[in-house]
């Protein structure tokens, strides 16, 4: 028989109730006081397993389309509600739990059933960030009892019975992010850009999923509208077959008045930090007070669950501009490099630095060209054999010790250079990897910004515009990267002044800094 119909305005048929009891009767506390008690869903838990399982009243278990009403969900909650524990709970259902519509019984109610060979995967931008789910999932399978259902957890893998599995996934795992897969969890989707390369790994593991009839569901931070990351796409599409679930508090609050901040705090982290909640509100305002010290826009993303662009500057334009000191240089002068490389949008360019802190932007061939191209003047795209040729100029004109390439865009390029010039002259230096990242913007903003410094530059136009273009970008740890405010504003050359002092100081720490001696040959 088809749907009893609803007893009441607004109900709708669906398999969450009957996921929900499933976890509570086999899902355990991961970790904390409670280890190992049975995990308790939230009311505002509950709503999102109605809402992600919500069904088609008309729903045939035979049929070939989908039952579900959704498609995916977003899952939008600040730091510390516990979305970890959740998504594990989560996959502990749709691993063995009865998750897939089965047709109604004599009542009109749902029925649930298993998947066959459940293939799950939990995505995130890092191992490091996977890791919040995973650490989350062995626990709560292993303490409660599940560990008699699935009994091989290891640490990079979970077999499941009857040939599924479960793994953790960055971008960096290519032939697995390609497989079909029955349910995936994307994990703060807030850091997924076109950049770090998980744009297009959300889009792989959709594809995945529409061939086994699978779901997904994205839990995040709130983001930043700057950087066009999929929880913001996903947020944003017209598409009504995804399922948004985001609390926000009343926009007039003032996140940088504590009063209203306190009020912000209580809504976003709702029962997480009610009777029996895990949540401690005054450690929460705590972290966020500190926080706001550098960076508001990021304390309200973390804290107040608000889309904040990411305000914080960088290094200030007019701090820079302190350090210009134009100067002429010797006969072949030993310098580091740094580049950065782009295709048809963003800049391409080269920044030098002497191993005694003055840097610019060098030029090239006969009539002194700077090496700086926008792709809108030349055709749209980089001009490569212009760059090859500026780069041979470059290393006849200065004594080069060493180089430090971005490659993305430019790999077969980077690689022959590496070939051409050797590979402890040219480095590949990925400006993706967060930590060193952070520490290279680290290191030239405190040479830029310290009074005893001896840093100068070129007062180069473009360098400067970029450098007061790039805005940090959050990231988990406390580290950032470094972004701009909006797609039309470019930050390239400022890229390339990182990856140059970096060069230069790791030149400097090397020794090679140091004037080679000569050896006078005697007999």
């Amino acid at each position: 028989m088809p749907w009893r119909g609803p007893d009441h305005a607004g109900e709708f048929p669906t398999l969450g109730w009957a996921v929900g009891e499933w976890i509570e009767e086999y899902c355990v506390i991961p970790d904390g006081d409670r280890v190992g008690s049975p995990y308790r869903l939230t009311d505002e838990m509950w709503t999102f397993l109605a809402h992600h399982y919500r069904l088609k009243p008309t729903a045939d278990s035979g049929q070939r389309a989908p039952a579900f009403s959704y498609r995916r969900s977003q899952l939008v909650r600040p730091q510390k509600w516990g979305k970890g524990p959740f998504s594990a709970a989560l996959i502990c259902a749709e691993a063995v739990g009865p998750v897939l519509f089965d047709g109604w019984d004599a009542a009109g109610e749902p029925v649930g059933r298993e998947w066959p060979t459940p293939l799950i995967q939990i995505a995130a931008n890092s191992e490091d960030q996977t890791a919040n789910v995973y650490a989350a999932l062995q626990p709560m399978i292993e303490l409660g009892p599940l560990a008699d259902v699935i009994t091989d957890t290891g640490d990079t893998r979970i077999n499941l019975p009857n040939g599924g599995r479960i793994d953790p996934v960055t971008s960096r795992a290519r032939t697995r992010l390609g497989q079909r897969v029955t349910f995936v969890v994307q994990d703060e989707t807030g850091l997924w850009t076109v950049t770090s390369g998980m744009v297009a790994v959300a889009e792989t593991q959709r594809r995945g999923l529409a061939g086994m009839g699978g779901r997904s569901v994205e839990t995040t931070n709130a983001w930043d509208p700057s950087e066009d990351s999929v929880a913001q796409r996903t947020a944003e599409s017209r598409v009504q077959d995804i399922y948004r679930d985001h609390r926000m508090a009343d926009p007039r609050l003032q996140y940088k008045l504590k009063a209203d901040r306190r009020k912000i705090h209580r809504t976003v982290y709702g029962d997480s930090a009610g009777r029996g909640g895990w949540v401690d509100l005054d450690a929460i305002e705590g972290e966020a007070a500190e926080l706001i010290e550098k960076d508001i826009a990021q304390a309200e993303r973390f804290f107040g669950n608000r889309i904040t662009a990411g305000t914080g500057t960088w290094l200030e334009r007019a701090v820079w501009e302190t350090r210009a000191a134009p100067e002429e240089l010797p006969d072949k002068p030993r310098v580091v490099l740094g580049f950065d490389g782009s295709d048809s949008d963003d800049w391409t360019g080269f920044r030098a630095e002497t191993l005694d802190g003055y840097q610019f932007t060098p030029t090239y061939g006969p009539d002194n060209l700077p090496t700086v191209w926008d792709p809108a003047e030349w055709g749209g795209q980089v001009p490569r054999l212009e760059v090859n040729a500026a780069l041979d100029d470059l290393m006849a004109r200065y004594d080069v010790v060493r180089m430090y390439a971005d490659p993305p865009y430019w790999e077969t390029e980077v690689d022959t250079w590496a070939d051409r010039y050797g590979e402890k002259k040219v480095v590949r230096w990925y400006t993706q990897r967060t930590a060193q990242m952070h520490s290279a913007a680290e290191r030239l903003l405190t040479d830029v910004t310290k009074a005893d410094s001896t840093f100068r530059h070129d007062g180069c136009p473009t360098a400067t515009a970029h450098i007061g273009n790039a805005r940090k970008a959050a990231r988990p740890g406390g580290r950032y990267v470094l972004g701009k405010a909006s797609l039309t504003q470019k930050i390239d050359l400022g890229m390339c002044s990182i990856l140059a002092h970096e060069a230069a100081g790791d030149a400097i720490a090397a020794g090679q800094a140091k004037t080679k001696r000569r050896r006078a040959r005697g007999f």
